[in-house]
């Protein structure tokens, strides 16, 4: 700001190249552009309003947006009113392109900055609109710039936004919407809202009138699958056939590879193959007809395998695929009609009932259908199954064979009550429900029992004695008796099926009320069993005319014992209670005087053999004490009078076990003294023994210590010789060994050398010999005879006689070389 305001005080601005500055003329109000370079000299009248400022320079593919331009004319020129200020098109764009740089007007703004023009790439578009009416276009219209280009901005035009092409992969197509109604790239007039499909691969440039939906992906088919779709309405889709709305069809892999659904198919879902092998079938229910392709509704069709096939919109399988019925020799199948049918010149109605036999493999027709597999029942002797006419209602036992039922028997289950189904499991060890109702109900009597079996068909009963086996006729049930039990006893406590006959025990508590009026309470063990012939018919019905016996007999021999006690004194029952209970069940014989050993009861052949009183308890509190307290009274006299005897006895052993031990007392001071006595004797003696053995042995062991001190000296001086001459000898051999080691090392040591010296002696032989032998005689001669023979030629030549050559570092004695060669000669000539 300082600067500005610096450059507009001024007197002399320097313009630069491509700069320029506002300058205002106070007198006129006008504002104009001055232009570098130049120097501007300033009037007093005129002010710098802006600048030095650039001009604005747009190179070459750019472009730059003024606001408030300023108007030209036809030929470029800026327009200036009559006071020559420039005129300006207010609230107005202009882009300029690429030109010579050039100023800002007064009142010009640059919007924004001088920006690169836009590429568009290939596969792109600039989505445009027109914001106010152009050419052939009016406000509002929308196009699209597509790709590769550059795009020339408008003032009349708005880039929207940029549209990428989308890439349609393989087995892939838009679902596309039109915006409003136009003609599309295909030459096809699309109505507003309107959808379609773009199959075609590659990339896709939508138009400003098309949206994209979604990416629809082709549904690839195989042998395996196909697709179920539906028409949303009435069109013709990619195969040429019309399809009306709410119609289904398949699509499998012998129409297409993949299909990609239209925009009006739904596609229902995914249908898996349905294969058949060689032992395999299916019933198809609501099948379409092959040649008029509509559904057959309520129809059914057989397909029996090796096969496959697609299940048609509106078909389903009956129960699944079904493998081939197997029959072996023991199986069969019960077949029903279910329309009128035919089968190898055998008419069949509906509701007949027929069985196929094995061993075969069976496929039943669409008119038949299969009731149940049946098998042979194999049963034993002791086994059977109830079978039913399901014609005529009789039902029937099968036992002992091999039974197949016919096409008219069905097996019929049997019910029991529920305590005989109870029964009958705890008999089993089973639980109750695990029993097969079909099968003849068996029941195995115990030894020495005998169970009723009553035939409600025939109305009569009939007994059977174990041990034995019991099998059930249709019509037939046991008899269950409801014994008492517990003690005291209590109605309907035991519920049995077999009766038994005996010999057995029952309990009871029998409470009575003596003639003094005491009660008691008995309790009382009876000892029973049924006298009966069992080729008897007659006898072996009565043991059942008593429901509950056991109930029965305790109550009529808890009368006659209550009746014969209330007649008996507590004391006197107290003491004969055996013989008055004994006599009151069994009665006495007039004749004889004795008692009875036996009850009989007529009505069911019951015989009372024994009557056993367990235990006879007071009932009356007042009673049950006074007995306590006479027992317990009798019970401490006993004990009194046990005490005093014991006391008497045990003061009498003490008295004489006091005398024994005065006795004993006396006897033992009496010993005491005389081996007191003894002691001083011994004493004394040991005394005078002590004083004289102590100075003997005082004596003694002096001797024996001079003795042993010498005899000790003498050894160690013997054991120090000894050790002086060991260590001594040691020594001596030690130095022996060492000098015979070392003059064996010596030895060895010479040894060696004179082997070495004459092996290499003979060596220098062998090389001797070898060289001489080599060189030969006559060359060994003509070599020691060179040497002087050359000398001698030498000193011919010369005239010397002999000659002596030294360098003056040796002395030579000449006076005895003198005297040698003097000698020599004289020798010579000698």
């Amino acid at each position: 700001h300082g600067t500005t305001q610096t450059m507009s005080n001024a007197a002399v601005i320097r313009i630069k190249p491509y700069h320029y500055i506002h300058v205002l003329d106070n007198n006129t109000n006008v504002t104009s552009v001055e232009v570098g370079p130049q120097t501007f000299t300033r009037m007093d009248h005129q002010t710098v309003t802006a600048g030095p400022n650039d001009m604005i320079m747009i190179p070459p593919r750019h472009y730059c947006i003024i606001q408030n331009p300023v108007v030209r004319d036809e030929d470029g020129d800026v327009v200036s009113d009559k006071n020559k200020q420039v005129v300006l098109r207010h609230g107005d764009e202009e882009i300029r392109f690429e030109q010579e740089p050039f100023p800002l007007y007064p009142g010009e703004k640059l919007y924004g900055k001088v920006a690169p023009l836009q590429v568009v790439a290939p596969n792109t578009a600039i989505r445009l609109r027109a914001i106010r009416d152009l050419d052939d276009k009016v406000a509002g219209d929308e196009w699209l710039f597509r790709g590769p280009g550059t795009y020339i901005p408008r003032v009349e035009v708005q880039v929207v936004e940029i549209v990428r092409a989308t890439i349609i992969k393989p087995n892939q197509a838009l679902r596309l919407r039109a915006r409003k109604e136009f003609v599309d790239a295909t030459e096809v007039v699309r109505q507003a809202g309107e959808e379609w499909i773009v199959r075609d691969a590659g990339a896709y440039l939508p138009d400003v009138n098309e949206e994209i939906r979604e990416t629809v992906a082709a549904y690839v088919l195989t042998e395996s699958k196909a697709i179920q779709l539906e028409a949303v309405q009435t069109f013709i889709d990619v195969f040429g056939v019309k399809r009306k709305a709410g119609e289904q069809w398949l699509v499998t892999f012998d129409d297409a590879e993949t299909h990609i659904p239209d925009v009006y198919e739904k596609v229902v879902g995914e249908v898996r193959v349905t294969t058949l092998n060689s032992r395999q079938y299916c019933v198809v229910l609501d099948y379409v007809n092959e040649k008029t392709g509509k559904p057959v509704l309520g129809g059914r069709q057989l397909r029996v395998g090796e096969r496959s096939f697609f299940l048609k919109p509106g078909e389903r399988l009956e129960n699944g695929i079904q493998a081939v019925h197997v029959l072996d020799s023991e199986e069969a199948l019960l077949l029903r009609a279910r329309e009128r049918y035919i089968e190898e010149d055998e008419e069949r109605l509906p509701g007949d009932r027929w069985m196929i036999y094995g061993p075969c493999d069976y496929v039943p027709p669409v008119q038949v259908e299969i009731v149940e597999k049946r098998r042979s029942i194999p049963l034993d002797e002791n086994e059977g199954v109830y079978v039913r006419d399901i014609k005529s209602g009789s039902v029937r036992a099968v036992k002992g064979e091999v039974y197949m039922l016919s096409p008219y028997e069905e097996l019929w289950e049997k019910s029991l009550n529920d305590t005989v189904e109870t029964l009958l499991a705890k008999e089993s060890k089973s639980r109750r429900g695990d029993r097969d109702h079909t099968r003849v109900v068996t029941y195995r009597i115990p030894h020495n029992s005998a169970v009723q079996i009553y035939d409600y068909k025939d109305k009569r009963a009939r007994v059977v004695f174990g041990p034995d086996l019991i099998m059930l006729d249709p019509d037939e049930q046991f008899t269950v008796i409801s014994l008492s039990g517990d003690t005291p006893k209590r109605p309907h406590v035991l519920p049995v099926i077999a009766l038994l006959l005996g010999p057995r025990f029952s309990t009871d508590v029998v409470v009575v009320e003596t003639a003094d009026h005491a009660r008691l309470s008995l309790k009382l063990s009876y000892n029973w069993f049924f006298d009966v012939d069992k080729a008897n018919d007659e006898e072996a019905q009565k043991i059942f005319s008593v429901p509950d016996f056991i109930g029965d007999f305790c109550k009529a021999i808890a009368s006659r014992v209550r009746g014969a006690v209330a007649s008996e004194t507590f004391d006197h029952f107290h003491k004969h209670s055996a013989r008055v209970i004994r006599s009151a069940v069994f009665g006495v014989n007039k004749e004889t005087d004795k008692i009875n050993n036996r009850l009989v009861f007529d009505s069911n052949l019951l015989n009372i053999t024994n009557v056993d009183i367990q235990s006879v308890e007071p009932v009356d509190q007042r009673t049950r004490d006074a007995l306590q307290k006479s027992v317990q009274l009798a019970i401490e006299i006993t004990t009194k009078s046990q005490e005093a005897a014991a006391r008497h006895e045990a003061e009498r052993r003490e008295q004489e076990a006091r005398g024994r031990l005065e006795r004993q007392k006396i006897a033992d001071e009496a010993e005491a003294e005389r081996a007191k006595t003894e002691l001083l004797r011994l004493q004394a003696q040991s005394a005078a023994v002590e004083s004289t053995g102590q100075a003997s042995a005082e004596a003694r062991a002096r001797a024996e210590s001079s003795k042993i001190e010498g005899e000790a000296a003498v050894e160690q001086a013997d054991l120090a010789a000894q050790a002086e001459k060991i260590r001594a000898e040691a020594e001596l051999a030690q130095i022996k060994a060492k000098q015979e080691t070392e003059i064996g090392h010596q030895r060895s040591l010479n040894e060696l050398e004179i082997s070495r010296a004459r092996d290499l002696a003979d060596i220098e032989a062998i090389k001797f010999k070898s060289i001489v032998d080599a060189i030969g005689a006559d060359t060994l001669q003509s070599i020691a005879q060179a040497g002087p023979e050359m000398q001698a030629r030498l000193l011919q030549g010369l005239g010397l006689k002999s000659f002596l050559i030294t360098d003056g570092n040796s002395p030579i004695n000449l006076f005895n070389t003198a005297n040698g060669l003097v000698g020599g000669g004289l020798g010579g000539e000698e």
